[in-house]
């Protein structure tokens, strides 16, 4: 159980790091789009998710069980980008 911990902290160092650099494209992102409606925009969601679930799928993961994953996370990088967008404009 020890190694199947580590192996776990290991990934989301990975993962924290993988963060870090979407967020860095959430910044470039906040700086580029003109409006601040822009932000916010539906159908690139729509197509994360459907990109993520067809990855999931080839890796033969339930991509079910990403979905809320992603969604989290999109929201959050959202969120992310109305901050920066805000800050860039005051």
């Amino acid at each position: 159980m020890t190694d199947v911990r580590a192996g776990v902290d290991e990934v989301d160092r990975q993962l924290v790091a993988l963060l870090k650099r979407r967020f860095g494209y959430m910044e470039a992102a906040a700086r580029i789009k003109p409006t601040r409606e822009a932000v916010r925009d539906q159908d690139r969601k729509d197509d994360v998710h459907a990109k993520v679930a067809a990855a999931a799928r080839a890796a033969g993961l339930p991509a079910e069980r990403l979905w809320p994953v992603w969604e989290e996370l999109m929201e959050q990088s959202i969120a992310y980008e109305f901050e920066r967008y805000d800050e860039t404009r005051d």
